[in-house]
């Protein structure tokens, strides 16, 4: 569920300028039935121009309704859309308290705060005034500056991180998710370069996603100015998931580990480790982005609904 008040202005207007368009609300529908569509299927079914299909899920997207990523085709790359939300809740008025069943906790998490690592060259961080350790030296993962990164890259291996769980003391959780801006690592970019990631809550596997490779083609919307242009640029905005039923990436079904399965109750953190397991097909490694690098500005956000 997305969640809006009208003490976030803009974040309100973008989703209700994506939403007053019959045309982006047609091809919401076509994501709901259909999942995943790139722009050519998109047009296609609608009867419309490729443009103007392009245009609408550029809004869309900006939005945060849709998510898209770029996957291989056979002239470059294609942008294959699928849907973020299954409901959205706007409130008005937050004076009169307005009562929610799903009562939901969000902290974003700094991409330098992990709290352990099994990194392989090549691997690096960086901050916004520049390269924060030597690149390819794993020891310096260790080093204070660590904490102020912005882009952190590896081949091989994981980052862990720890979450505060701040709910009421008798909640029970019905879902929680975990979204963040990543893609492959490449030498310099390569936008074929798929890379198996995986995302363990409480040291529960919960599910892979394949990304499709280390984007570089054009530059990222929030990358500082002394970042070089022919590095690594921006991510796809991916959500892990996991509820009362399955685990799933963007939706799609992953595993059917459920909440129940990460004993949540036992610990006051939540466990989030991200990386390339050792026998994964894909070795491509990971980026990933901070508030300052690539195109969102966010670095790891957990939303937890409870009841």
């Amino acid at each position: 569920m997305l969640e809006l008040s009208i003490n976030e202005p803009n974040q309100l207007v973008a989703v209700a300028h994506a939403l007053s368009s019959h045309t982006r609300i047609n091809i919401i529908k076509l994501l709901l039935q259909h999942h995943n569509l790139n722009i050519i299927e998109i047009a296609e079914m609608l009867k419309i121009p490729v443009s103007t299909t392009a245009i609408n899920v550029k809004v869309l997207e900006e939005s945060g309704l849709i998510l898209t990523e770029l996957q291989p085709a056979s002239r470059g790359a294609m942008k294959v859309c699928s849907r973020n939300f299954d409901d959205v809740h706007m409130c008005l008025n937050p004076i009169a308290m307005y009562k929610n069943p799903n009562n939901l906790y969000e902290i974003e998490m700094p991409i330098g705060h992990f709290i352990n690592f099994e990194v392989s060259p090549t691997c690096g961080m960086a901050n916004l005034n520049g390269m924060v350790i030597p690149e390819d030296d794993p020891v310096s993962f260790y080093h204070p500056e660590s904490k102020t990164a912005e882009i952190i890259w590896l081949r091989q291996g994981w980052i862990e991180y720890r979450f505060p769980k701040v709910i009421p003391q008798h909640a029970t959780i019905t879902s929680i998710e975990f979204s963040l801006e990543i893609c492959s690592e490449a030498p310099n970019y390569n936008n074929e370069w798929p890379s198996d990631i995986t995302v363990w809550v409480n040291g529960i596997e919960i599910g892979t996603w394949t990304s499709p490779g280390d984007f570089g083609d054009h530059r990222g919307k929030l990358n500082p100015l002394w970042w070089n242009d022919s590095s690594t640029q921006y991510g796809i905005l991916k959500t892990w998931r996991v509820d009362e039923k399955r685990s799933s990436v963007d939706n799609e079904k992953t595993s059917s580990v459920s909440i129940a399965d990460l004993h949540l109750e036992k610990y006051p953190f939540i466990g989030f480790k991200i990386g390339v397991k050792p026998d994964a097909l894909h070795h491509g490694g990971i980026n990933l982005f901070g508030r300052g690098f690539g195109d969102y500005a966010q670095a790891i956000v957990m939303k937890i609904q409870y009841v």
